[in-house]
């Protein structure tokens, strides 16, 4: 019987980081070893490329029992794994048509270019990541996908209307209308 684990923790980036770190992403970390799973987290957070709520499953027919697409932002799975694979669970995600929007970064030791075609060709993954990885390689492949979601999650603001300063009042005369009249 295979152990199930649940975890949502929030791993804050550092708050004098300048990254995109003043928004929680709330992901859905994908893999069969447990040790991974934390080093994928640690290094997220060394990356400082935003807050991570995390929720954890440790195979891919697990992580469909636990998904809802309201409560995940952005999905990191591996490829080999039991029950159901890293792609055959992203098939599943991009066949949804209140969750194919979610990105879909595969981090796996699958490293031949043909594998990484298939994975972009047949389950539409965002991102792809060879172990072993480095921080750095974090910040560069998945910070453009942090920040499409930080559009998402925080969109521009509206432009501000350059409207003309206001004019002072006029300067109040001595009584009123009626008593100039008469005057």
């Amino acid at each position: 019987m295979q152990e199930i684990l649940t975890t949502n923790t929030l791993v804050a980036a550092d708050p004098n980081a300048t990254h995109l770190n003043d928004f929680a992403v709330r992901a859905m970390i994908i893999d069969d070893s447990r040790v991974m799973r934390s080093m994928i987290m640690q290094s997220l957070q060394k990356a400082e490329l935003a807050a991570f709520d995390f929720t954890e499953a440790g195979t891919g027919s697990e992580a469909l029992d636990k998904f809802d697409a309201d409560l995940i932002d952005l999905i990191f799975v591996d490829w080999n794994m039991p029950e159901m694979n890293g792609i055959e669970f992203a098939r599943h995600i991009r066949s949804m048509p209140w969750a194919h929007h979610i990105p879909i970064v595969m981090i796996t030791s699958e490293a031949g270019t043909d594998k990484q075609q298939n994975a972009y060709d047949k389950a539409r993954i965002s991102c792809y990541v060879t172990k072993p990885f480095t921080v750095e390689e974090l910040q560069d492949k998945i910070g453009p996908v942090i920040a499409a979601i930080a559009k998402k999650l925080r969109p521009p603001l509206a432009p501000a209307i350059n409207a003309a300063p206001a004019s002072a009042p006029p300067a109040k005369q001595s009584g009123g209308f009626f008593t100039r009249l008469l005057n």
